[in-house]
């Protein structure tokens, strides 16, 4: 067979399509079982109501941070002082981040690949876009032209679980306040990873560079979307960030920094542990399943709540495979789309959600290697 070259929807189309039925394994938000120390938090979704009905809502919101960022050693975060806001999930704050940057204006230098709904949300609001790749961020500070007014960096990022390492952000935030470009992070996967957990507010801070970080929730307990984003920013930014946010949102729902505040402290309290020991396992489990089938896992060393898989040489390209899943009523999520300047550097993966029962990760993997075996089968 030849490789199909058909452009895919972008990845939120898909991934939504996989929530009309059949074994969803393509969105990275969490679906597996809560555990049992999460049901009785759930189970309490009326008092916690009372309680949001009750209590001021700074008090609330300012728990529901602390609590959170703390517990994923964010110290340093500007919790109180008016530079830290709570949004629907981390699209509204990256969208917040997009317009402000735009009305800036310049050039954005982005890493490359990433969740394709970034470059999509920051081309939304006429920006240029810069790539990256990941290596050369991790060397330190990339030679950028001039027009590159803000440099954006995923990490954890998605779908290679690549972490920036702080030495390196140290670097970079440098770079930055020398070069007066605002800095911005999408670490919506930091829970998933304890690399990515060094006060990440403490090194931007010591560096005098203008930075936003967008933190989320979203990807650590399956609570069907109760969840939120935050958005946090420097002294002085020249963002203006909190007419922009006023612009689109009142308020998230007391309740749910309620709900986030409970689940957060059970998280510091092994939640986390759980989470990572599952991901973990489900990540060799899939590796182990598709062994013999020419098929791999590829970013030996991620640990986020997805893992990438490559096809062979020879094999279908990943927007193949992926409709060969679909006949076989199983949702995966082709890779192209991350790679949002250079397409064609994704056709060889395709990414399996990881967030979710063994169960459930044993049935997708023996699904993609009958699949793959069937494919191999029609090229002899």
């Amino acid at each position: 067979m030849t490789g199909h070259q058909e452009k895919p929807g972008n990845l939120t189309i898909l991934e939504t399509l996989a929530l009309r039925g059949g074994l969803n394994v393509s969105d990275g938000h969490p679906r597996m079982p809560l555990t049992e120390p999460q049901r009785r938090i759930v189970e309490q979704l009326a008092e916690l109501f009372d309680e949001a009905d009750k209590l001021p809502f700074e008090e609330i919101e300012r728990e529901a941070q602390t609590v959170f960022l703390h517990g994923i050693g964010q110290q340093g975060a500007p919790v109180g002082t008016g530079r830290l806001l709570s949004c629907y999930s981390s699209s509204v704050a990256m969208d917040i981040v997009a317009r402000t940057l735009a009305e800036r204006g310049g050039r954005v230098a982005l890493v490359h690949p990433t969740f394709d709904n970034i470059p999509d949300l920051l081309k939304a609001r006429g920006i240029e876009l810069v790539p990256v790749a990941e290596e050369e961020f991790e060397r330190g500070m990339p030679q950028l032209p001039d027009d590159v007014r803000a440099v954006f960096i995923t990490t954890p990022n998605n779908p290679t679980g690549w972490v920036l390492p702080e030495q390196a952000l140290a670097v970079i935030a440098k770079h930055c306040a020398e070069t007066g470009r605002v800095l911005v992070l999408d670490t919506c996967f930091r829970a998933q990873d304890p690399r990515a957990q060094y006060d990440t507010y403490r090194v931007l801070q010591e560096t005098g560079v203008q930075w936003a970080v967008i933190e989320d929730t979203g990807k650590l307990w399956p609570v069907l979307e109760l969840k939120a984003g935050f958005l946090a920013w420097s002294e002085g930014i020249e963002l203006d960030l909190v007419d922009a946010f006023s612009d689109v949102l009142l308020s998230v729902s007391p309740v749910i920094l309620r709900l986030i505040s409970r689940l957060a402290e059970d998280a510091v309290d092994g939640g986390y542990a759980d989470l990572h020991a599952l991901v973990q396992r489900n990540r060799e489990l899939l590796a182990e399943t598709l062994e013999g089938t020419g098929l791999s896992l590829a970013d030996a060393d991620a640990r986020i709540s997805v893992a990438r898989v490559v096809l062979p040489e020879g094999m279908v390209d990943a927007q193949a495979f992926y409709e060969a899943m679909l006949e076989h009523n199983v949702h995966v999520l082709p890779c192209s789309p991350f790679h949002w300047a250079r397409r064609d550097e994704g056709l060889r993966h395709f990414r399996v959600a990881l967030a979710r029962s063994e169960e459930e990760v044993s049935q997708a993997g023996h699904a993609i290697a009958h699949v793959a075996l069937g494919l191999a089968g029609e090229q002899v």
